[in-house]
This record gives structure tokens, C-alpha cells and sequence, in this order.
């Protein structure tokens, strides 16, 4: 059954809203779904796809404008692709650690609002040994929990002066592209199914992540940007506390 005209609206606004932060919006989409009663079984695999296709399209803008660093990147998916992997085969409660990674990003929200007041600090290059770390850790939870691993990822590099606004966005697009490839392929192997109305929901996310990543790679500022990414970032503290 086709969900309907204002179900396709809000995917492009989501799209537009988490790909203007180099965001894929997994975690976006699946709310919408579960708010539309879509079949949890094609919830999953329909959303990482979406999640593929605007993460690619943020990721194209914020490279062409030169903010991608491979220095930055390499770290982070090297640790966190075999560990979202093993965090697949994890079974837990994924309730328990949704609850705890909102209420972390909520902190994280403020804390990153508190820092916009403040003057603009060096950034540090980032050390190897602890982008493994924190990618494993972050690829890790993220495989336990089934969301992509940008809403960590990215008040992680800004609150720790690794990179800029836009470097970051940049790198968490790439970030989320591998591990949502990775999700996918796993998905694969027990047997794909994807919502009937996919072809639509693909031209919706299409369409708002293009303009939504255009428009944050070029002409957003950095504050703007931190305040986008802040909102994204409540959004889904939300969705993790309460759905």
C-alpha cells in the first residue's frame, strides 16, 4: 500500500535537513516509517539505501569544495567497519542502548551549543591510535544498535577540534556511505527486501539531499552549519529516547 503524497514530502525534507550536514538520515527515515506503519522487515534494508544514496550526494558536494580529508577518514573507518560487522552479531536489547545514546547526544547538543558562544579554538590533528579506538567504538555500538554511526561521529571530531564544520561533514558523509554499504551487504546475506515503493522513496531522498548537501557545502556558514547540525542531532536524541 502507498504510504501517500506527505510521506514522500517529509523524506525530502529529512533528506535535505541531515544531507545539508554531510548526514545521511537513517535514523530520519526510519522514524518516518515507523510513524507511516511501514513492515518493519523492509524498515531496515529501504533505509540504508536512502542512507547510501544522500550520503553519496553530500559526500560528491563537500569533496568538490575541497573539505574531505583522507588523513581524518582513514582512522575512523578502518576501526569501524570490521566492528559494526561483529556488533551485527551482537544480540542485545537495542531499547537500552538507544535510550543511552540519546541522552549522550542531548549533552553533546549542548555542549556544542555552549561552544558556538565561544572564540574559535586551533584544531588539532587528529592521532591515529585514537580515531581507531573511536571508530571501533563508534562502528561497534552502532552495529548493536543498527543506525549508521554519523550522529557519533561528528560532535566527536567538533567537540575535539580535529577538523572544521564543513571538513567534518565531509568526512562523516564518506563515513556513513562505507558503513551503510557494509550494513547492506550483511543484509544481503540473509535475504534483502525492500519496500515496493522504493523507486519513490529514492526520487524524494534524491531530491532533498541534493539541494540540502548543495547548499551546505556552499553557501551555509559555519555557525549556521553548527546550529544545523545541533538540531539534526536533537532530532534523532529524540527519536532514540521516545521511538
Amino acid at each position: 500500500m502507498d504510504p501517500g503524497f506527505s510521506f514522500y514530502v517529509i523524506l525530502l525534507l529529512v533528506a535535505f535537513f541531515y544531507a545539508s550536514v554531510g548526514h545521511g538520515g537513517a535514523s530520519g527515515y526510519l522514524a518516518v516509517m515507523a510513524l507511516f506503519s511501514l513492515a518493519p522487515e523492509i524498515m531496515r534494508p529501504s533505509a540504508l539505501v536512502l542512507n547510501v544514496i544522500v550520503a553519496t550526494m553530500a559526500f560528491y558536494h563537500y569533496w568538490r569544495q575541497g573539505y574531505f580529508k583522507i588523513s581524518l577518514f582513514l582512522p575512523f573507518a578502518l576501526g569501524s567497519i570490521p566492528a559494526s560487522f561483529i556488533g551485527g552479531m551482537i544480540q542485545v536489547d537495542p531499547m537500552i542502548y538507544k535510550r543511552i545514546l540519546g541522552v549522550l547526544l542531548v549533552f553533546a547538543v549542548l555542549r556544542m551549543l555552549w561552544q558556538i558562544r565561544q572564540k574559535e579554538t586551533p584544531f588539532h590533528g587528529v592521532r591515529w591510535i585514537w580515531a581507531v579506538l573511536a571508530g571501533a567504538g563508534i562502528g561497534l555500538f552502532s552495529g548493536m544498535i543498527g543506525i549508521g554511526g554519523g550522529i557519533i561521529l561528528s560532535p566527536l571530531i567538533i567537540l575535539l577540534h580535529w577538523a572544521s564544520m564543513k571538513e567534518t561533514a565531509a568526512v562523516s558523509a564518506l563515513f556513513i556511505l562505507v558503513n551503510s554499504l557494509a550494513g547492506l551487504a550483511g543484509l544481503m546475506v540473509r535475504g534483502l527486501h525492500l519496500d515496493p515503493h522504493i523507486s519513490y522513496m529514492i526520487l524524494a531522498a534524491f531530491g532533498g539531499g541534493m539541494v540540502g548537501s548543495y547548499l551546505g557545502a556552499r553557501w551555509m556558514g559555519h555557525t549556521w552549519l553548527r546550529y544545523f547540525l545541533a538540531t539534526v542531532l536533537l532530532i534523532a536524541a529524540v527519536k532514540l529516547i521516545l521511538i
